[in-house]
């Protein structure tokens, strides 16, 4: 995670060709300054009246040295590679100043390119402060040495010297700026790319939890179609009964009607109450943690649990309605409830067990409200219970599960600032602990209370 953001530093330079190609190393490029600098040959005729070999020299060496500095450039950084690129700048930096002597020194149509040099090294590095200054170095005593060479008044030559030293200050200048937003491009890039990273997550949280929902919504079906088929019986039996009753050519007991009407529709919102809460269950994907009070997400998730357990265990529950709050996304704390008591009616459905019931019991502990949901079944193996929390692993059918339900519930406890954990009870069973923190001003106002008390 960013905790600052970059900053610009001349204690730790990008070193040559650490970074991506610049575009001035491109083959276009550098053969285009190599005809530029052998196209100049004409005006050595033109200067001087003839055509000096060590001005050729020269400018093959600055040739050379501009090759290797670009196969340097594309390569990945090394030591070694580095050393050879700064010498490569130092040569070509000389060998410009010994063209310039060898076309007259001060006089030499080619002494602008002096005060050039810095600037062209922090175009051509960018952020690499370390060879502009050598640049700039160079061109300072390359200046001075012509000036000494050409007996020139000594207030020109700290004049050539001044202009040197002040274009290599503002190279600097140039390069730093250069430098800073290079790391402010990389900050952005770095932001950008943690943004959609925490976005992608957060989508395949949220498609993970809402996948494991119509998963657990898959696994109450046939408590769903039983709890529907029953109303929808004695439903069709009332029509059938008011059916007959209209067509009779007897007088209609209209009070006997009201009644069986009445149980109509008590069936039909029976029916309507369970598609509501199935409806509501499968679409809640709100990501915003609010207070929410623990015996109103038990009652919540009883309402679609009640749909299996009630014809595989006894439910009994206390949790008190005073317990305090905690933050949380209700929506999913009600998932992870609704979780752990179908796996417990799952299990004992599959083992048959004789008087099964399921207990969920909530209470507050120091700065913690726990939630416990046990059953008395045959319990964890030990085998099971260190692998329990792991994606992908279940010990059921792949009709009966994914292997992702407990994982996930732990994943959401542990986003709302608490745990789950798993273990057997002494007196045989399953139980699993939910253990949640009681907001701190809430725990203040406690205190205070218990202070005053």
């Amino acid at each position: 995670m960013i905790t600052s953001p970059l900053r610009p530093s001349g204690n730790h330079p990008t070193s040559p060709g650490s970074r991506k190609p610049h575009a001035f190393w491109s083959n276009q490029s550098v053969w285009g300054i190599s005809a530029l600098l052998f196209g100049s040959v004409g005006l050595d005729w033109l200067y001087l009246g003839h055509i000096r070999p060590m001005a050729l020299v020269y400018r093959l060496l600055v040739l050379a040295s501009l090759l290797i500095m670009r196969e340097l450039h594309a390569r990945p950084s090394t030591r070694v590679g580095r050393g050879v690129q700064y010498v490569s700048l130092v040569v070509s930096s000389g060998c410009i100043i010994g063209l310039v002597h060898e076309m007259g020194g001060l006089d030499s149509p080619f002494v602008l390119v002096l005060p050039i040099m810095p600037l062209s090294i922090a175009l051509l590095f960018g952020q690499n402060r370390r060879a502009t200054f050598v640049s700039g170095v160079m061109g300072s005593l390359g200046t001075w040495v012509l000036v000494l060479l050409s007996h020139r008044p000594f207030i020109e030559g700290a004049t050539w010297l001044m202009i040197m030293v002040g274009v290599g200050a503002l190279a600097d200048v140039l390069c730093r700026q250069a430098l800073y937003v290079h790391q402010a491009e990389q900050q952005v890039r770095i932001e950008r790319s943690r943004r959609e990273a925490l976005e992608a997550l957060a989508l395949s949280e949220h498609r993970r939890a809402q996948s494991e929902k119509l998963a657990i919504v898959g696994r109450l079906a046939s408590g769903v179609a039983h709890e529907i088929n029953n109303p929808l019986a004695y439903v069709g039996s009332n029509v059938d009964f008011v059916r007959e009753e209209l067509l009779a050519s007897v007088e209609v007991d209209r009070e006997a009607l009201a009644e069986v009407l009445s149980e109509t529709r008590v069936g039909v919102q029976h029916i309507q109450q369970i598609v509501s809460d199935l409806k509501g269950f499968s679409r809640m994907d709100t990501h915003e943690s609010v207070e929410c009070c623990l015996a109103d997400v038990v009652a919540d998730a009883m309402k679609l649990a009640s749909l299996k357990l009630k014809h595989v265990a006894w439910l009994r529950v206390d949790v008190p309605a005073t317990l305090p709050p905690v933050i949380a996304v209700r929506q999913r704390l009600v998932q992870v409830v609704l979780n752990l008591l179908v796996n417990a009616a799952d299990v004992l459905d599959a083992h048959g067990v004789q008087g099964a019931e399921v207990r969920v019991t909530g209470r507050a502990e120091d700065a913690c409200v726990v939630l416990l949901v046990e059953d008395n079944g045959p319990g964890f193996a030990p085998h099971v219970l260190p692998r329990l929390f792991e994606a992908f692993f279940t010990t059921k059918g792949p009709d009966k599960g994914t292997g992702l339900g407990l994982n996930l519930s732990r994943e959401l406890v542990v986003q709302f600032g608490g745990t789950l954990t798993a273990s057997n009870r002494a007196e045989g069973g399953a139980r699993l602990r939910i253990s949640l923190p009681i907001p701190s001003e809430l725990l203040s106002a406690r205190a205070h209370v218990l202070g005053t008390a």
